[in-house]
């Protein structure tokens, strides 16, 4: 079985920073790429950005430049370093990554459960 669990959300001011962690875990074969969606209410979940295994990355336009994605050595785990957090950056996290696990022949979803960032202005 596959988890990812994610930390590190939470209320801060505009303006400041907050750093996300996510883990994947359990009987995983390979991870092709790992990455962090938002939600904020009312409106669809949205890329935010992802990392490949080899280390690409990609980024929603609006947000280049204030966001950082970010892999361990293992690539077991993903990073999001958000900085000059605005209100519109309220939403739900939540962590992505496409996955083999020993137990399947293809490679599936998997998502954690979400963490809320709220920007207060």
């Amino acid at each position: 079985q596959v988890q990812l669990v994610e930390s590190g959300g939470g209320l801060v001011q505009a303006g400041g920073s907050l750093r996300l962690s996510c883990a994947a875990s359990g009987s995983i074969f390979s991870i092709n790429v790992m990455g962090w969606y938002r939600q904020a209410p009312g409106k669809q979940r949205e890329l935010v950005a992802h990392i490949t295994s080899g280390g690409s990355t990609n980024y929603a336009d609006s947000l280049k430049g204030r966001f950082t994605i970010s892999s361990d050595n293992a690539k077991t785990a993903v990073y999001l370093q958000m900085n000059s957090l605005k209100p519109e950056d309220t939403a739900v996290y939540y962590c992505n990554a496409a996955i083999r696990a020993y137990s399947d022949y293809g490679i599936h979803d998997y998502w954690g459960q979400g963490t809320q960032v709220t920007v207060s202005s």
